[in-house]
């Protein structure tokens, strides 16, 4: 599998997603904000929708949905693998000397499925009671659970000279890019065309962030990332500095995103659904933001791109119209600010393209999916009760690994 992305909406071949499990039902009211939720999902109500997703995806497209506990467990029959994954994840609470015995006691399938949906002592005891941990109750996690795994999208992004591995913004995050990493480097369909587009070995302890949500491929020819809550200036130059010079791509695109939560990442403020299509939430599109636009003037002699760049403070629509002729321009809600808000909230804008002009979006951002079937595109449907409740749309649930071109 190439592992090289050079639009947004060709014809979809093969995507990764995560069905939501045990993880979600780790979730209560009083850890939800230390998990980045607003609510509790119902861990049945999710499942059927996400499979309701999952399935519209391959009757759509016939594209390969690989799931991610699938290539986890696939990656971690390799025991020194399993051992450092576990000990790794382990680490950030200071039980790393714990991950010995659990090795022992856990198969492949138990170390994928506790990478993502934790590990409680209550349920740890029954396997195994180490003496330094008699501290921890029944109801302490020592590994905490990562129930925003069902958002693919942020813990890597792929673009047209690799794979952008993440450094997320939360720590309680990390393990997510950490698992996608793993996969990509180790599992017989990937690690033979794995490149990592964000090179860290340059910084120490304090790597900037990055997340695959403020990644956005604009043409074969250029690419977008957001400036944002969650992603650094630093990390989008070392981005721009691989991808300009292991590409054909000519420029990238520094957009600074205010702190606010419904600017989160850049593809919650619009996505390309066609060559000259794009939707998006009107108050962030007009207004005027701070973008520099990074451009390759030559290699040095270690083979990395010398980068020269210009700040501009037009509009990201502007901006846009500059670089996609002819742009047409859809807004959620049809621009109605009544409504748009409330459909921006639940990621009207953040639906995912199958193919040129065909989307897959919530059922409940009605007025957007209106507005994009009266331009022609064709909107597939999925409930969203508790899909959005992560605060996350369909483009957000999906790491697509290939596309046809366009």
């Amino acid at each position: 599998m190439n592992l090289r992305l050079e639009s947004e909406f060709g014809r979809l071949n093969a995507v990764i997603m995560h069905r939501p499990g045990d993880e979600i039902e780790m979730l209560t009211p009083d850890n939800i904000g230390e998990f980045l939720f607003e609510d509790v999902p119902y861990l049945e109500e999710i499942q059927r929708e996400h499979d309701q997703f999952s399935s519209l995806i391959q009757l759509s497209t016939q594209a390969k949905v690989f799931r991610l506990t699938s290539l986890l467990r696939d990656v971690l029959r390799n025991e020194d693998l399993r051992f450092e994954a576990l000990r790794s994840a382990l680490k950030p609470k200071g039980y790393e000397h714990v991950a010995e015995e659990l090795i022992m006691r856990l198969s492949a399938a138990e170390v994928a499925t506790s990478l993502v949906a934790g590990i409680k002592m209550k349920g740890l005891r029954r396997k195994c009671n180490p003496e330094t941990l008699k501290s921890l109750s029944d109801q302490d996690f020592l590994l905490t659970p990562a129930p925003n795994s069902y958002f693919m999208r942020d813990p890597a992004a792929i673009i047209q000279s690799g794979v952008v591995s993440s450094h997320m913004k939360f720590a309680g995050r990390q393990r997510e890019a950490n698992i996608m990493r793993l996969i990509f480097e180790n599992h017989p369909l990937f690690k033979d065309t794995y490149e990592n587009a964000y090179n860290t070995s340059s910084f120490g302890e304090e790597i900037p962030n990055i997340e695959g949500g403020d990644v956005i491929v604009l043409s074969k020819k250029a690419l977008a990332i957001g400036n944002s809550e969650r992603t650094d200036n630093e990390a989008i130059y070392q981005v721009a500095k691989h991808v300009l010079a292991n590409s054909d791509v000519e420029r990238v695109y520094d957009v600074h995103l205010p702190a606010k939560r419904n600017f989160m990442h850049l593809d919650t403020v619009f996505t390309i659904i066609d060559e000259n299509l794009i939707v998006t939430y009107p108050n962030a599109m007009k207004m005027k933001l701070t973008t520099r636009v990074y451009r390759k003037e030559g290699i040095d002699a270690n083979g990395e791109a010398i980068l020269s760049s210009e700040v501009t403070n037009e509009s990201v629509i502007d901006l846009l119209r500059h670089e996609i002729p002819h742009l047409e321009v859809i807004e959620t809600a049809q621009g109605y600010p009544e409504y748009a808000s409330r459909e921006q909230w639940y990621d009207g804008a953040n639906v995912f393209a199958i193919g040129p002009r065909q989307v897959i979006a919530y059922n409940r951002n009605k007025y957007t999916n209106r507005a994009l079937r009266e331009a022609g595109v064709d909107v597939l449907e999925i409930p969203s009760s508790e899909l959005s409740r992560g605060l996350g749309g369909p483009r957000c649930m999906t790491m697509p690994l290939d596309r046809e071109p366009v």
